[in-house]
C-alpha cells in the first residue's frame, strides 16, 4: 500500500500510470488513498481524486471498487460538504449512462443485441458451450454486439444499485436519492427491464422498512416533514406510473400499498395532483383484476378530485370522466357473489373489503357488514349525491334510466343497443389540463351488454312463466344463446333469477321450477337398460365350453404368463448389464474429469504464481520510484530551509538532515506560532472584558433615569384617560335604560302574535294527518280490490281444469299500472 504526503501526489502518480497504460495500478493507487484512515478530513484535492477515481471505475467497469470508494468518500464529507458527494455521484451516473448509450448506439437492433433476461445472472456453462459450438454459423456482428451492450447495461444497473445503497435513509441526501430512483425507473422503462424493475421496487421498499425500523438514528429522514414526504410520494408515484406501463400488475398493487402506507403515517393529506395520479392508476389496476366495484369507487374519487381542484378542466373532459364513473358503476354485477358461501369465505371477503376500502380511502366500520357500505346500490347513491348525474352526456344518462328504472322485458335490449353504439364512439385523449391522459368508454360495452342480458332475464321472469329459446335469442341480440345460457347459470347460482332451460323442448321456464325426483329416476333407469342392451350387442356372451377345453384354455394362459415372466427376467438381466456398463463409463468419466481438474488447478496455480511475481516486481519498481521522488522532495525542502536560515542569520538545522526531520521542524515552528497567537488572543479578550464591564456600570445610571422619566409621562396620561372612560360609561348606561323603557310596550303584542302562530301550526298538522289517513284508506281499499280480482281469476282457472292462464293485454296493462301505483 502506497503512502503519500499530499493527496495531489497520488493523483499525479495515477495520471503517470494511466499515461503508460496501467489503469489497474492507477485505480489501486487511488483506492488505497481513499480508503486510508490518514485522509479522513475533506479537502478540495479529494474531490478531484474522486472524479478521476470514478472515471477509472467506469472505464474498467469495476463496480466493486466504485462502491467502496463512494462509501469512504461519504464518510469523509457527510458532515462537512455534502454537495461535493452529490457532484461526484452525479458525475459517476453521467459517465455510466453515457458509456451505456454509446454502446447501445453501436448496435442496429436492441432486441437482437440485448438477449439477456437478467442482468445479474452470469452466463451458464451450457450457454458458453452452445456459443462455442454455434460460433461458426452465428454472425460475428450479433455476437460482438451482445458482448458489447450487455456488460455496459449490467454495469449501469450496478451503478444505480450502488448509488441507492449509498444514499439511502439520509436526510441530507434524500433529494439526490429521489433523483437516482427516477433515473433507474426510466432505465427500466426505456429498455423494458421488468426483472430489474421488480428488484428496484424491492430495494426501495426495504429502504423504507429500515427507515421506519431505525427511525431514531442520526440523520434519518423525517417523514412527517412536508418536504421529505413529498419526495417519497413523488418517487412512489413515478414507480406506479412505470409499473403500469410495463404491465407488472402484482408489483403495481404492492406499489399502491406502499403509497397508502406512506399516506397513513402522516395526518396531512397529500397534494391533489398526486392523489389524481394515485386514483387514476387504481382504476387501471382494479379493471385488470376484474374488480369492477372497486374500479368504480376509484373513478368516483378521481371525479371528485378533478371537479373540486382542477379549475382548468373543460366541460367536455368533465363529461367524459363523469361518463366513466357512471358506466363503471353500471358494469358492476347486480347480484351478490357471496350467496351460498361459507362463514370463513365471508370473513375473508370482509377483510378484503376493509383492505380495499382503505386503499380507496373509504372509511369502513369493521363491526358492520361490509356489503352494506361497499355495494352497487350504495355506489349509485354516492353518484347522485356527488353530482355525477348532472355532468354525464345524454346518451349515458338515457342508458342509466333504461337499465335501472324502466320495465321493458321485450324491448329493453333493442333500445339499449343503439345507445351502446353511440357510447362506444365517445372518449379519446383529454386536454393537458386533465391529469387523466385518455378515457375509453368502449371498454365498458361487454359488461353493459351482460348487464342488459341480466335485466331482460329478470324482467321476463316477472312476466312470463315459459318462453321459447328462439324468442330469448331474438330479444337479446348481443350474444349467442350459449353465452346467454352461461350468464343465466351464474345468475341462478347467485340467486338473482330462477329459471330452467329445457333444450329438448327448446323452452325456458321461469320461477321456482323443481326437477321431479321420480322423473329423474325413470330417466336414469331407462338409460341403464339401454346401455346394457348396447353392451350385450357389442360383446355377446361366450358359449359354454367343456372341461377339457376349459383346462386347455387355462393352460394356454399359464404358458403365456410364464413366457412373459421369462422375457421380463431377460430384460432385467440386460438392464443390469447396461447399468453396470454405464457405471463403469461414469467412473472413467469421473477419473478423467478429476485428472483434467487437477491439471487445470496446477495450471491455475502456475498462472497465479507468475501473476504474484509480476505484482511483486511491479510494487518494488513503484516503491523505488516513490523513494527517488521523496528524496528529490527532501532535497527541495532542504534548499528552502537553507534559504530561510540565510535570511534569519541563525541556522535552524545544521548539517545534513532527512525529510522527516524537516517536517518535524516545520510542525514545531507552526506549533510555536499557534501558541503565541493564542496568548495574544487571551490578552485581547481580557482587555475587551474590562471595557465591557465598565460600559455596563456607566449605562446602569442612565437606564434608571430613563425609567423614572417614563413613569412620570405615563402617570400624566393615565388620569385624564380614566376620567373620560368613566363619563362614557355613564352616558351608555343612561341610553340603555331609555331604550329598555321604549321597547317594553311591545311585549304584549309579541306574545299575542306568538300564540296565533302556534294555533295555526296545530290546525295545519291536524289537517295533514286527516289527509294521510284518507290516503292510507284508499290504498288499502285498492289493494283489497286487486286481491279480489286475482282470487276470482284463480277460481276461474281452476274451474277450467288447470293449465297456463294469462290475462288479456288490456287486463295485463291495467294490472301492471295498478301494481306500479301501489
Amino acid at each position: 500500500m502506497s503512502t503519500f504526503i499530499k493527496p495531489e501526489n497520488a493523483l499525479k502518480r495515477a495520471e503517470e500510470l494511466i499515461n503508460v497504460g496501467q489503469k489497474q495500478a492507477a485505480l489501486q493507487v487511488l483506492h488505497d488513498l481513499i480508503t486510508s484512515k490518514r485522509y479522513r478530513t475533506w479537502q478540495k484535492a479529494l474531490e478531484k481524486i474522486m472524479f478521476k477515481y470514478v472515471e477509472l471505475c467506469v472505464d474498467m467497469r469495476n463496480s466493486r471498487f466504485a462502491k467502496d470508494g463512494l462509501i469512504q468518500y461519504r464518510i469523509v464529507c457527510q458532515q462537512v460538504n455534502v454537495s461535493s458527494l452529490e457532484e461526484v455521484i452525479k458525475h459517476f451516473m453521467h459517465l455510466s449512462t453515457e458509456r451505456a448509450e454509446q454502446a447501445h448506439s453501436q448496435v442496429e437492433a436492441l432486441e437482437e443485441a440485448l438477449d439477456v433476461d437478467d442482468l445479474e445472472m452470469d452466463k451458464r456453462p451450457e450457454d458458453l458451450m452452445l456459443s462455442y459450438v454455434s460460433g461458426c454459423g452465428e454472425k460475428g456482428k450479433n455476437r460482438s454486439d451482445r458482448e458489447l451492450v450487455a456488460p455496459w447495461f449490467k454495469f449501469l444497473w450496478d451503478t444505480y444499485r450502488t448509488v441507492l445503497e449509498i444514499l439511502k435513509n439520509n436526510s441530507k441526501l434524500e433529494a439526490l436519492y429521489a433523483m437516482t430512483a427516477h433515473r433507474a425507473f426510466q432505465f427500466c422503462k426505456t429498455y423494458k427491464r421488468t426483472t430489474e424493475f421488480r428488484r428496484l421496487c424491492e430495494i426501495i421498499r426495504n429502504h423504507l422498512v429500515n427507515l421506519n425500523k431505525y427511525s431514531n438514528q442520526r440523520d434519518r429522514p423525517d417523514l412527517t416533514a412536508p418536504e421529505s414526504l413529498q419526495l417519497y410520494l413523488e418517487t412512489r408515484m413515478e414507480q406506479l406510473k412505470i409499473v403500469t406501463e410495463l404491465d407488472l400488475w402484482q408489483e403495481a398493487f404492492r406499489s399502491v400499498e406502499d403509497i397508502h402506507g406512506l399516506m397513513s403515517q402522516v395526518k396531512k393529506s397529500p397534494k391533489p395532483s398526486l392523489m389524481v395520479i394515485y386514483y387514476s392508476k387504481l382504476t387501471e389496476i382494479f379493471w385488470v383484476a376484474d374488480s369492477h366495484l372497486y374500479h368504480a369507487y376509484a373513478w368516483l374519487k378521481l371525479f371528485g378530485l378533478q371537479k373540486n381542484y382542477n379549475k382548468n378542466l373543460s366541460q367536455k373532459d368533465l363529461q367524459l370522466i363523469a361518463a366513466s364513473v357512471l358506466l363503471a358503476a353500471l358494469s358492476v354485477a347486480p347480484y351478490d357473489h357471496k350467496h351460498g358461501t361459507s362463514h370463513l369465505e365471508l370473513e375473508n371477503h370482509k377483510e378484503r373489503n376493509l383492505c380495499m376500502a382503505g386503499l380507496i380511502n373509504f372509511t369502513l366500520d369493521a363491526e358492520r357488514k361490509s356489503r352494506e357500505v361497499l355495494s352497487r346500490a350504495s355506489l349509485l347513491t354516492e353518484l347522485t349525491a356527488n353530482g355525477v348525474m348532472s355532468c354525464v352526456p345524454q346518451e349515458v344518462k338515457d342508458l342509466y334510466y333504461l337499465l335501472e328504472n324502466e320495465f321493458l322485458p321485450l324491448d329493453l335490449a333493442s333500445r339499449v343497443q343503439p345507445l351502446l353504439a353511440k357510447i362506444a364512439k365517445l372518449g379519446g385523449k383529454l386536454s393537458t389540463a386533465s391529469a387523466v391522459p385518455e378515457v375509453q368508454l368502449s371498454q365498458y360495452i361487454p359488461a353493459l351488454e351482460k348487464l342488459t342480458t341480466l335485466r331482460v332475464l329478470k324482467q321476463a321472469a316477472l312476466v312470463f312463466q315459459t318462453m321459447k329459446i328462439d324468442m330469448i335469442s331474438k330479444i337479446i341480440p348481443f350474444f349467442d344463446f350459449a353465452v346467454v345460457e352461461k350468464i343465466a347459470v351464474d345468475a341462478v347460482k347467485y340467486n338473482f333469477v330462477s329459471m330452467k332451460i329445457d333444450h329438448l323442448n327448446g323452452s325456458v321456464y321461469f320461477g321456482n321450477v323443481d326437477v321431479e325426483v321420480n322423473t329423474l329416476c325413470d330417466h336414469l333407469t331407462k338409460l341403464t337398460e339401454s346401455l346394457n342392451k348396447v353392451w350385450y350387442l357389442i360383446h355377446p356372451p361366450a358359449p359354454k365350453q367343456s372341461k377339457l377345453e376349459e383346462r386347455l384354455y387355462h393352460l394356454s394362459g399359464i404358458v403365456e404368463t410364464e413366457h412373459r415372466r421369462l422375457l421380463a427376467r431377460k430384460s432385467i438381466i440386460e438392464n443390469l448389464k447396461e447399468e453396470h456398463e454405464r457405471q463403469m463409463l461414469e467412473m472413467e468419466r469421473e477419473e478423467e474429469s478429476k485428472r483434467l481438474k487437477m491439471q487445470k488447478i496446477t495450471q491455475e496455480a502456475g498462472r497465479k504464481r507468475l501473476e504474484v511475481e509480476y505484482r511483486e516486481r511491479e510494487r518494488a519498481r513503484i516503491r523505488k520510484e516513490i523513494a527517488v521522488k521523496e528524496m528529490q522532495e527532501a532535497q527541495a525542502l532542504l534548499e528552502a530551509q537553507r534559504r530561510k536560515v540565510g535570511k534569519r542569520k541563525k541556522p535552524l538545522v545544521e548539517g545534513e538532515v532527512t525529510k522527516q526531520a524537516l517536517i518535524e521542524l516545520t510542525l514545531s515552528e507552526q506549533l510555536k506560532e499557534r501558541q503565541e497567537l493564542e496568548k495574544k488572543l487571551q490578552k485581547l479578550a481580557k482587555t475587551m472584558d474590562h471595557l465591557e464591564r465598565a460600559r455596563h456600570e456607566n449605562e446602569s445610571l442612565l437606564i434608571e433615569q430613563a425609567w423614572e422619566r417614563r413613569l412620570d409621562e405615563e402617570r400624566i396620561c393615565y388620569e385624564p384617560e380614566q376620567l373620560r372612560a368613566r363619563e362614557e360609561s355613564k352616558r351608555n348606561h343612561a341610553e340603555d335604560l331609555r331604550r329598555k323603557t321604549r321597547l317594553s310596550r311591545m311585549l304584549e303584542h309579541a306574545d299575542a302574535m306568538r300564540q296565533k302562530i302556534n294555533e295555526r301550526r296545530v290546525a295545519i298538522g291536524k289537517m295533514e294527518r286527516d289527509q294521510m289517513r284518507k290516503l292510507i284508506f284508499l290504498i288499502i281499499s285498492e289493494e283489497e280490490h286487486i286481491k279480489r280480482l286475482q282470487l276470482g281469476g284463480d277460481r276461474w282457472r281452476s274451474s277450467r281444469g288447470g293449465g297456463t292462464w294469462r290475462l288479456p293485454s288490456s287486463s295485463a296493462n291495467s294490472w301492471s299500472s295498478s301494481r306500479k301505483r301501489s
